[in-house]
């Protein structure tokens, strides 16, 4: 009976496996057996029918709470600094500089160990300890690696094994997945080290740009859908962050994101899914600046939103203590009504002009960030869906972009449950 059963879950996990935090995930086999169970973190009532197979769209009330895998395949130097240098990468901006100036045997060999080291099975093991249900990992489109014009292009190669894993992770100690599009091809942003290319300018925006990070999506589905180390993963975000110009940048909106988006539900189509396990597609949320992201779809099944908020760089709140409460408080990152979504980057730093006075710096100043960590998750999990830390471990020795080191400092609750739920009384 035990292989029947196995051969049942493994049927079930190698078509359909997508589903959305807040639902409680279920697998049966046919005489009603749970097979797998992650009931733990999305709790809800069980109102299984018995004999099916696969129920994945249950109702539940949690919500996502999680961290980012920073610097994990995307490397951003300014986040690792010694872990960059070690690397032989220390006087280069970008992966893309580095594995040139490198070679990519040794790019491939000094970046497989940094996979390989930099998030490991027991930060999984210690996030899940802390209450967390939710990764988010980014990515770049090198992981796809026939994409990479092999003459122009310099990226570090054997990537797709290392993500398998710690998906696979994930999976066990049962977290919500979301991989993001991160890096773009061309880069979507100019000198900036989170595209994975310190480009002069952002090439992304043109047809074959769109053309190759389509193809990158689709793949990418096909891999999720028949990989049972993907089973979790439940949200592809299809580009972070592009730039903040909707007039220039028309075509992201007409043109790639409803390529994108039936690239992905072309894949899962073409892999005999099913619409109840479609994975959710993620675009950046109109408050992000790049116009609505809605504008030009005809369908928006399944989609999800991503809204990024740093305080630390909107010059419109001003730099104060009891503003930075008073607006996580009270800025409803919902408010342009896209459902669901999830407040995917967020952290406690500061302008960099004022984070070390007197009056901002973390070691003497942590009772104002244990309640500014408060007030931004009960805002975000009153308003959206939840939300995800930017990052979970930095070696800038500031707790402030490292939710492990908050954690150690007191400054997050071992279990976010614990925030002080008065946080945001009488502001």
């Amino acid at each position: 009976m035990f292989a029947t059963y196995l051969a049942l879950f493994t049927l079930v996990v190698s078509h359909a496996s997508a589903w959305f935090p807040g639902v409680q995930k279920q697998i049966f086999a046919l005489d009603g057996t749970n097979l797998f169970n992650d009931t733990k973190l999305f709790n809800g009532n069980d109102t299984s029918q018995g004999n099916s197979i696969s129920q994945r769209w249950l109702q539940a009330s949690g919500k996502v709470r999680g961290v980012n895998l920073g610097s994990l395949f995307v490397f951003e130097p300014w986040l690792a600094g010694t872990e960059w240098s070690n690397m032989g990468c220390g006087s280069y901006n970008s992966e893309f500089d580095c594995v040139s100036a490198l070679g990519q045997s040794t790019a491939n060999s000094v970046f497989q160990n940094h996979w390989n080291t930099w998030i490991t099975q027991s930060d999984i093991t210690q996030m899940q300890s802390y209450g967390l249900n939710t990764i988010r990992i980014p990515v770049g489109y090198w992981m796809m690696e026939s994409l990479v014009y092999s003459d122009s292009e310099h990226f570090p190669q054997g990537g797709l094994s290392y993500l398998q894993r710690v998906c696979g992770w994930a999976s066990d100690a049962g977290f919500y997945i979301i991989i993001d599009l991160h890096g773009a091809p061309g880069a979507q942003v100019s000198q900036n080290s989170d595209t994975g290319q310190y480009a002069s300018s952002p090439g992304f925006y043109a047809d074959y740009q769109y053309d190759r990070a389509t193809q990158f999506l689709s793949w990418l589905t096909t891999i999720i859908h028949s990989t049972n180390e993907f089973r979790n993963v439940g949200m592809i975000g299809i580009v972070n962050e592009p730039v903040q110009n909707p007039d220039t940048i028309g075509t992201l909106r007409s043109s790639y994101y409803p390529n994108a988006y039936s690239a992905i539900r072309n894949a899962e189509s073409a892999a005999g899914v099913t619409s109840n396990n479609y994975v959710h597609v993620e675009t950046m949320n109109a408050l992000w600046g790049s116009g609505d992201p809605n504008q030009y779809m005809s369908n928006t099944n399944f989609m999800a939103y991503d809204d990024h908020r740093y305080i630390k760089w909107d010059s419109s709140v001003a730099v104060s203590q009891a503003a930075y409460i008073s607006d996580s408080c009270n800025n409803n990152r919902n408010s342009d009504n896209e459902t669901p979504t999830i407040v995917g980057e967020f952290s406690l730093s500061v302008p960099d002009d004022v984070q070390w006075t007197s009056g901002w710096d973390p070691t003497d100043n942590k009772s104002f960030y244990t309640q500014w960590f408060a007030a931004q998750v009960l805002s975000y999990e009153k308003n959206t869906n939840g939300w995800i830390f930017w990052t979970w471990k930095s070696q800038l020795g500031d707790y402030r972009w490292s939710y492990q080191d908050a954690v150690a400092a007191g400054v997050i609750p071992n279990n976010p449950g614990n925030v002080n739920q008065a946080a945001c009384n009488g502001v």
